[in-house]
């Protein structure tokens, strides 16, 4: 009876299993579920598209061209305030909460241009938003050109796009491998070293009792 309990196969631990592997096993693996982790992402995100719209400030008699530069500067900072962008939830169809957070206002230091980039699910919809968002800033910024000297005119209609801007399932793939061998190096950074001392065959080693005989005079 008890030979049969002893021929029994015996489970290794995991811990113990995991030793038995190499050092840098942490490495491929976080790799691999990394990339895995990215392509799906990638694979089941809603496809995102942007629209860019473009606003020039325009001097008038009275002003110079730095004029307008400086207003051009102060036009972007306040583009995506409700104040705005109340004029330009109508034709978006997108309350001004929404429109704040799919818009986004970039300006030139040498060219009095305003960039308004609106982005959505749909090219159509990327390319109404910006437009709109462009022609209410327009008139809400001529209501004073005659105390500010400048007019915002419309530069170039933003058209709807052709592909998205959200990443591709490749780029992604290849951004979460990047990530997961660099979490992977982490660990094997911080992962401590088995550190085994050989000791030679024949020799003792030296306990308490031997340790204070050698120490003694």
């Amino acid at each position: 009876m008890s030979d049969s309990l002893d021929q029994r196969p015996r489970t290794v631990p995991l811990r113990a299993r995991l030793a038995r592997l190499p050092r840098w096993w942490p490495l491929p693996v976080c790799a691999v579920l990394g990339a895995a982790a990215g392509g799906a992402y990638g694979t089941l995100q809603t496809p995102q598209y942007t629209a860019t719209s473009y606003v020039v400030a325009v001097p008038q008699e009275k002003a110079d061209p730095q004029t307008a530069l400086g207003f051009a500067q102060a036009y972007g900072r306040v583009a995506t305030q409700l104040a705005v962008l109340a004029d330009a939830q109508v034709a978006a169809g997108l309350s001004p909460a929404e429109l704040q957070d799919s818009v986004k206002v970039a300006t030139s230091p040498d060219a009095p241009m305003i960039a308004v980039s609106a982005t959505a699910a749909k090219p159509s919809s990327a390319a109404i938003t910006a437009n709109a968002v462009a022609r209410s800033l327009a008139s809400s910024a001529n209501h004073s050109k005659d105390s500010t000297q400048v007019k915002l005119l419309t530069f170039s209609r933003a058209l709807t796009p052709n592909a998205p801007s959200s990443l591709s399932p490749g780029v992604t793939t290849l951004v979460g491998g990047c990530a997961g061998g660099l979490l992977g190096g982490l660990a094997l950074l911080v992962r401590p070293r088995a550190r085994t001392e050989e000791v030679p065959t024949g020799a003792s080693v030296p306990g308490p009792a031997s340790a204070l005989v050698r120490s003694a005079p």
